[in-house]
C-alpha cells in the first residue's frame, strides 16, 4: 500500500521535530558519558527507562492518536511518537540521534529459523498471564533437528524496497541509513529450554546432562555457523553507536572497531555481543550454570570484540564463573540479587547495570517515596562500581503515566547527587 499525502505529512512534522531535539547539544554530552561509561571512567551513574514492551505504549500512546492509515506508516509513526515522548516525559540518557534505520534483510540464520524447531508456547487469557512451553523435544533422538548448519543469504529485494520507501516517506527531513547486525543476543540454553520446557529441562540436568550437551552444542555450532557466514557476507554494521545493548545501556565505545579495522569490511570482533540464561535462577549452582551456559556461551562471545552477560538470572553468586569470559564489559544485575554482594563481586572491572524491580512503578499505588528510597539504597551499596541503572521489563503504569515521569526526575536527581 502506497503512504497517502496526509500519512506523509504526519511522518514529516514529527520527523522534523526530532531532528529538532537530535541537534540539542545534550545528545553529545550523553553520548561521551557513555563512551566514558563502557571505558571503565567514572561517570556519574547513567539513567535509561527501557520502556519497549508493546502493553506500556498502549497505555502510554494509544493506538487510537496515531494518525497514519497504512501500516507500514503507522511502524513509522509509532517509532518517531515514542522518541518524541521518552524525550518530553522522561528525559533520561538515552541519545536521540537523526538517523532512521533501514535493516538489511537476512534470511535463514539461526536467529530468524529457530533453527529448525518449533516453539509451542501456551498462554492463559488473563492479561500478563505466564506462558507454558509445551515441549517440542519429546525424545533423546529429536535434537538431530536441531540444525547445525544454515543457509545465510541477503534479501536485497526487500531491503531496497524498504530503503526506497523510507527515502520517499521522510523526504530528507531524517537520515535514512541501511545498516546490517551491529549488535548480537545469542542465547543457548534459554533456547533449549523454550523446545523441551522449563521443567522437563530442570529435570534433565540431572537426569541426562549427557544428552542435554549434545543439544547445547548444536545450538552453539548452529549459532557459530551463521555468524561466520553473516561476517562473509559483509554486510556486518559497526558497533560502537547508538545502539541499545539488551538488558543495559547503549553501545557507544572509542574501543571499537578494533585498531586493524580497514574501514571498510566490519567484522565480528568490532561488535558488542550479549550472552544471558535466564532461566537459570539462584537454584542453580555456580558448577552448574558454568558447565551448562557460560562454557558454550563464551565460545560464541569471545568471537566479538567486547561482550556484556545477564539478564534476568541472579548473578551475584556467580561472578567468578562469569569472569571466565574473557572480553567481558558489562554485566546487568536483576532485580534480585543481593545488591551488596554483587558490587563486591563486580567491582571496577565491569560496568554494573542496576535493575531496579520494575514493581516498584506497576503496583496499584504510586509511591515515590519508596522509589525514591529503593534507589538510594542501591546507590549506597554501589558508590565504588562503574554504574548505570536500567529500568525495563515495565508492563503498566496503572494507566498513570506521570509515574514514569516522576521515578526518573528521581533517578536523575540522585545520579547527580552520587556522580
Amino acid at each position: 500500500m502506497t503512504a497517502t499525502a496526509r500519512d506523509k505529512q504526519v511522518i514529516r512534522d514529527l520527523a522534523r521535530k526530532v531532528a529538532e531535539i537530535a541537534g540539542l547539544p545534550v545528545h553529545g554530552e550523553k553520548r561521551d558519558m557513555w563512551i566514558r561509561l563502557n571505558r571503565l571512567d567514572r561517570v556519574r551513574p547513567l539513567i535509561h527507562v527501557q520502556a519497549i514492551d508493546r502493553s506500556i505504549w498502549a497505555e502510554l500512546i494509544p493506538d487510537d492518536e496515531l494518525q497514519t492509515g497504512d501500516d507500514f506508516c503507522r511502524e513509522q509513526e509509532m517509532a518517531l511518537r515514542r522518541k518524541i515522548y521518552c524525550w518530553e516525559n522522561f528525559p533520561d540518557d538515552r541519545v536521540v540521534d537523526d538517523i532512521v534505520i533501514c535493516s538489511i534483510v537476512i534470511r535463514g540464520d539461526s536467529r530468524s529459523t529457530g533453527s529448525g524447531m518449533r516453539v509451542d508456547m501456551r498462554r492463559p487469557e488473563m492479561k500478563f498471564g505466564a506462558g507454558f512451553f509445551k515441549p517440542t523435544i519429546e525424545k533423546e533422538s529429536d535434537i538431530e533437528n536441531i540444525q547445525t548448519e544454515h543457509d545465510v543469504w541477503i534479501d536485497w529485494e526487500e531491503t531496497e524496497r524498504n530503503y526506497e520507501r523510507l527515502c520517499d516517506l521522510y523526504d530528507g527531513t531524517l537520515r535514512v541509513e541501511k545498516l546490517g547486525p551491529c549488535f548480537f543476543w545469542l542465547s543457548v540454553m534459554d533456547k533449549f529450554m523454550v523446545w523441551r520446557g522449563i521443567q522437563q529441562m530442570y529435570m534433565d540436568l540431572v537426569e541426562r546432562p549427557g544428552w542435554i550437551h549434545e543439544a547445547l552444542e548444536r545450538i552453539t555450532v548452529g549459532h557459530l555457523n551463521s555468524l561466520e557466514q553473516i561476517e562473509k557476507l559483509n554486510v556486518l554494521s559497526p558497533g560502537n553507536g547508538n545502539r541499545s545493548l539488551g538488558s543495559g545501556g547503549y553501545a557507544w565505545t572509542d574501543q571499537l572497531p578494533q585498531p586493524d579495522f580497514d574501514g571498510e569490511h566490519v567484522r565480528l570482533k568490532d561488535l558488542w555481543a550479549r550472552c544471558a540464561t535466564q532461566i537459570f535462577t539462584e537454584g542453580i549452582s555456580p558448577e552448574m550454570h558454568d558447565e551448562f551456559a557460560v562454557q558454550y556461551e563464551k565460545r560464541l562471545l569471545e568471537r566479538f570484540g567486547l561482550s556484556t552477560y545477564g539478564c534476568c538470572e541472579p548473578l551475584h553468586k556467580k561472578m567468578h564463573v562469569v569472569r571466565k569470559i574473557k572480553n567481558l564489559r558489562r554485566v546487568s544485575m536483576s532485580p534480585w540479587v543481593d545488591v551488596a554482594e554483587a558490587s563486591a563481586k563486580v567491582g571496577k572491572d565491569y560496568v554494573y547495570t542496576h535493575k531496579p524491580n520494575p514493581a516498584i512503578i506497576s503496583m496499584e499505588s504510586w509511591h515515590p517515596d519508596l522509589a525514591r528510597a529503593e534507589l538510594r539504597d542501591a546507590f549506597e551499596k554501589t558508590r565504588e562500581n562503574i554504574l548505570e541503572v536500567n529500568l525495563q521489563d515495565i508492563h503498566t503504569v496503572r494507566n498513570e503515566p506521570h509515574r514514569l515521569t516522576e521515578w526518573n526526575e528521581i533517578a536523575m536527581q540522585l545520579a547527580e547527587e552520587y556522580a
